[in-house]
């Protein structure tokens, strides 16, 4: 498995227009939302609730908001960016501007460990970040992440 096998150009937003946490959700859940059967309010909602436990994130300009949800049959994620950076509450206090949304089937049982895993281990290069922030289209935030993405 790849990220690719999870994310499709769809929900891939770089230069996202929001300036706030909630913002970036309803942004995010919006274009995952195209693509599903999921309703946007309620990946939203499952993204809300999930950062009211803990901030997604996770410092150096990351996030990655996550959730289960009960209608969806399979992995989903969504991408985001944003130039100036967004107010997310992150651990380092730093603004975000890198987003993966990851959605799991409620009865997902480790898969969403596999992908958090490979995303963790991708933003973990520098060069990978900075190209991924530089991005300005999405088939250039595609083209990315085949580059540096590998079968986990």
């Amino acid at each position: 498995m790849k990220i690719l096998d999870f994310l499709s150009t769809e929900r891939i937003l770089p230069n996202m227009q929001s300036r706030d946490k909630k913002g970036v959700i309803d942004e995010l859940a919006q274009a995952v939302a195209a693509t599903t059967t999921a309703e946007n309010a309620e990946i939203a909602k499952v993204l809300l609730e999930r950062e009211q436990l803990g901030s997604t994130g996770i410092g150096d300009g990351i996030a990655i908001p996550h959730g289960r949800l009960s209608s969806i049959d399979s992995i989903i994620m969504g991408f985001g960016s944003s130039e100036q950076g967004i107010e997310y509450d992150a651990i380092d206090d730093k603004p975000v501007t890198i987003f993966f949304l990851l959605l799991t089937p409620e009865n997902s049982t480790g898969g969403h460990l596999k992908v958090l895993a490979q995303i963790s281990k991708l933003l973990k290069n520098k060069q990978f970040k900075i190209n991924l922030n530089n991005a300005k289209s999405k088939q250039e935030v595609i083209e990315i992440i085949q580059d540096a993405d590998e079968d986990f």
